[in-house]
């Protein structure tokens, strides 16, 4: 119930809708062409909302989501589907479209910009001198080396023509309004999907430490490029955070305490390695169980945030099985403890999984069928474990996407 109730408070089709009618004169007020221009997880439903509400006055729009996140047509708009976590053929077709539809703009048109999480890897159009297969490489390494969604977003906006603001060039002079789905700790403008119209607070210098940090290893075109610096300012935007994980915190705290919990946001920020959050979550859990701190039984804790996986094994998951399993190995025995740990888009890694719910019996369940779950974590392999023990978290993609969420219950 919780988390249902989270998921309908940050869909964007009641997100976008409710600004929309409360600002419908920044967009009526133009003299010229209204461009509805949607990219990320949730870019279907949010184009959808739009259309909704705006209907003719659109003169023309383009969607570019992830795989299977498009729910049909929509008139007036050309939809994409593309790859995500990793850009591909169709990623560059997708954003050279949409290139195209805001090519020779005016001062009197106005590009409404609407942006969800995996942006980044959905609008993609490499700087000259830079091929798909360097951007591909170039993302898998940084997603396997630990390095934070803002570390690898400063990386890929220095190597792009849409990223980093350059966007919002593009279709200079014409203005831009964004409406921003926050799936970025601290709702970093300049981050999420990378702030293709959003001025860029990184630089060169800082995209080069980041490779530098992690030893990442790549050519010497990527690294001539990383030395082009991005836009600083720009005139022609006014941008506006329309969801992120603070709301879906607070709307699972209210939940929570109309289902009779004592309950404690910990943290909206959670930034640390999955099996370490797993592991002191259950240090949490454990001390709420004997002494009834930091909140007294029953209690509900819930967390926003965004953890990272560094990838040693060759095994299949994500960051929020990851964490469930970890905790699952911390609490081993113990009752009345459940903890789920979700990706609000409804996908964890490339896995068909949003994450997982585990309690004190998820090691059991592993045992009984003749393997270790330690085994499984150390080869990060959540997901094959999580399956054992029946303990996936299926939803489907859900048409939104901020950040993960993670409600420990503990009776």
């Amino acid at each position: 119930m919780i988390i249902e109730r989270v998921r309908k408070s940050v869909v964007p089709d009641n997100t976008v809708k409710d600004w929309l009618t409360k600002n419908i004169e920044k967009l009526q007020n133009r003299k010229g062409k209204l461009i509805v221009v949607s990219i990320g997880k949730a870019a279907w439903r949010m184009a959808k909302a739009a259309k909704e509400v705006l209907k003719d006055e659109i003169e023309r729009g383009i969607i570019i989501t992830k795989y299977g996140h498009s729910e049909g047509n929509i008139e007036g708009f050309e939809i994409y589907e593309a790859g995500h976590p990793i850009p591909d053929e169709n990623t560059l077709n997708a954003t050279k479209r949409a290139l195209e539809l805001t090519e020779n703009l005016t001062q009197n048109d106005v590009v409404l910009f609407l942006v969800s999480g995996g942006g980044s890897a959905l609008f993609e159009m490499p700087v000259d001198g830079i091929s798909l297969k360097d951007i591909q490489k170039l993302n898998e390494a940084l997603l396997k080396s630990g390095a934070n969604i803002v570390e690898i977003n400063t990386v890929r906006k220095h190597l792009s023509k849409v990223k980093g603001g350059r966007f919002a060039q593009h279709v200079h002079p014409a203005k831009v309004i964004s409406l921003v789905l926050s799936d970025v700790l601290g709702d970093r403008l300049d981050s999420i999907a990378s702030g293709p119209a959003y001025p860029d607070n990184t630089t060169s210098q800082q995209a080069l430490e980041v490779l530098e940090r992690y030893k990442i290893t790549t050519s010497e075109s990527i690294l001539n490029a990383l030395k082009q610096e991005t836009p600083k300012e720009l005139s022609n935007v006014e941008t506006y955070i329309i969801g992120s994980v603070k709301v879906a915190c607070d709307t699972a705290q209210n939940v929570a305490k109309e289902l009779g919990y004592n309950t404690l946001i910990l943290t909206t920020v959670l930034d640390c390695e999955a099996k370490e959050a797993g592991r002191f979550l259950g240090s949490i859990a454990k001390e709420i169980k004997e002494n009834d701190r930091p909140v007294r039984k029953p209690a509900a804790v819930i967390l926003g945030g965004e953890t990272i996986v560094r990838v040693k094994g060759t095994g299949k998951g994500g960051r929020n099985q990851e964490l469930a399993l970890s905790f699952a190995l911390s609490i081993d025995g113990l009752s009345d403890v459940v903890l789920c740990s979700f990706g609000t888009d409804g996908t964890d890694g490339p896995t068909d999984a949003a994450g997982g719910i585990v309690d004190g019996q998820t090691v059991q369940r592993i045992k009984q069928v003749g393997y270790r779950a330690e085994s499984f974590l150390e080869n990060n392999d959540s997901y094959n474990a999580l399956k054992i023990a029946g303990d996936l978290l299926i939803t489907g993609p859900t048409g939104t996407n901020v950040n993960d969420l993670i409600v420990l219950i503990v009776g």
